[in-house]
């Protein structure tokens, strides 16, 4: 079962990186331009903000779902387009290793990549506005930007393969995933200005007294529950 999983894994990553034809076109995309965004350009525009504001564990926690969206998609949406769907299912790895080396592989491309994000991003940060200073995450803040991407990364590959599994395209499966993404990012943003002034005091001040650390437990409670 494990050989077959990283067999399986192997070949989604070979499929990732030559996607777009071949490593020099297949790697920009995937992995160059998500690390130049996460962890050059954002990074140099916040300045300490990057580092100092609890902000980055939102950001953090919503990257994997945002790069993994395209990919996972492809999952099974893209083996039946590709009319090679059967011939996977008739190979010699058991369907749950097929299934579990997919969402491994996307997993550890959507987490991997955020980890080299706040890595690069530490670095960039430091160099152009640490000011002789050494700028980092507090031990709470970094323990929740790993815990929350990682649960994050999780739910978009179980989102995803339920998804890419019943579309009958990768571009609709595309389409169905990214309006949950922006559904779950923006609904609750619009619904927060809708609440009355002396709400959103309450709310900030609640935050600012130590509901943040409570309420980032029930948002990994939540998560956990939800990928299992």
């Amino acid at each position: 079962m494990i050989t077959d999983l990283l067999t399986m894994m192997w070949k989604e990553w070979k499929e990732m990186l030559l996607q777009h034809g071949g490593i020099r076109s297949g790697i920009p995309p995937t992995v160059i331009i998500p690390l130049v965004l996460l962890g050059m350009m954002l990074p140099w525009q916040m300045g300490r903000e990057w580092v100092e504001s609890p902000l980055a564990l939102a950001v953090w926690a919503w990257m994997p779902l945002m790069l993994m969206a395209g990919l996972i998609a492809d999952s099974f949406a893209g083996e039946r387009e590709r009319h090679a769907h059967e011939t996977l299912l008739a190979s010699r790895p058991p369907d749950r290793a097929i299934l579990f080396g997919k969402v491994c592989a996307v997993v550890s491309y959507g987490w991997g990549l955020t980890i080299l994000g706040v890595s690069m991003g530490l670095l960039t940060v430091n160099l152009v506005h640490g000011q002789e200073q050494l700028l980092l995450y507090s031990r709470k803040l970094t323990l929740g930007i790993l815990t929350l991407s990682w649960l994050g990364a999780w739910l978009a590959a179980g989102a995803g393969v339920l998804v890419s599994l019943r579309a009958a395209t990768v571009r609709q499966a595309q389409q169905v995933l990214m309006l949950a993404i922006m559904l779950l990012l923006f609904v609750p943003v619009y619904e927060v200005k809708l609440l009355p002034a002396e709400w959103r005091a309450q709310i900030a001040g609640t935050l600012a007294a130590g509901g943040a650390a409570r309420l980032v437990l029930v948002i990994i409670v939540t998560l956990t529950v939800v990928d299992t």
